[in-house]
């Protein structure tokens, strides 16, 4: 009797609890007011990060990088000259070259003017120098148009014969840049008939001449050669020599 009891009373205390969570009223979310809490501050971050800062002195930056550079060879082929030709690079000197000897220099990228000098005759070409790209001028052809020599000099333009004699038409050659005088031996052999004898004979005739020649420029000048006196005259081609100038 005892034992049927509790367990009535203890089903009727589960029922109760059961009851009791099942029942319990939900709150009415309409009916409830929410104040937002602030539960932090919010960070700030005043340093710059890379690349955000508009007055970052970027001149400054581009200025520190090397600019690349090309290799360019510069040559004048077979044109023959004593001393070494100055290669100027967008008009500034930065070697010289010879026949045989090519002048090799780094150029930075992009077009420049290139110019090999003989003189006050600088023949001038355009290059354009990519990076890590060979690049090659050749001078040659256009330093013996434009300066068909490379040191002053005199030469024979032609000779007809002129009475008892022979007339030399001589060429004055100044190709430096500053003025000078150019003298030169002209000379003839020739052969001819002596008149009191009637036996050809052999005789040499020489003449000096001289010639002041402005820088870059050339001079034309007649010279006679006189033979002695005879006739039926024969006589070699006229030659130069002994070439000075100062």
């Amino acid at each position: 009797m005892k034992i049927i009891t509790l367990l009535a009373l203890l089903i009727a205390v589960g029922c109760v609890l059961a009851t009791g969570c099942v029942a319990q009223p939900k709150k009415d979310p309409g009916n409830v007011t929410v104040s937002p809490t602030t539960t932090f501050t919010p960070f700030v971050n005043n340093t710059p990060g890379p690349g955000l800062n508009a007055t970052l002195n970027v001149t400054n930056s581009t200025n520190v990088t090397a600019k690349l550079k090309g290799p360019l060879r510069v040559s004048i082929g077979s044109y023959s000259v004593d001393n070494p030709l100055p290669v100027k690079i967008d008009n500034q000197t930065v070697g010289g070259v010879m026949a045989g000897v090519p002048f090799d220099f780094m150029v930075t990228e992009g077009n420049h003017s290139v110019t090999v000098c003989v003189g006050i005759i600088c023949p001038e070409k355009s290059v354009n120098i990519v990076f890590a790209k060979n690049s090659y001028l050749d001078f040659e052809d256009i330093l013996k148009q434009q300066a068909e020599f490379s040191k002053p000099t005199v030469r024979i333009l032609k000779s007809f014969k002129n009475g008892n004699g022979v007339s030399v038409d001589v060429e004055f050659i100044n190709p430096t840049q500053k003025d000078l005088a150019i003298s030169v031996d002209i000379g003839s052999g020739y052969t001819y008939i002596d008149s009191r004898t009637n036996v050809r004979m052999g005789e040499s005739v020489r003449s000096k001449a001289t010639e002041y020649v402005e820088a870059g420029r050339r001079v034309t000048r007649t010279v006679d050669l006189n033979f002695v006196y005879g006739s039926s005259y024969s006589y070699d081609e006229p030659t130069i020599s002994g070439i000075t100038y100062q």
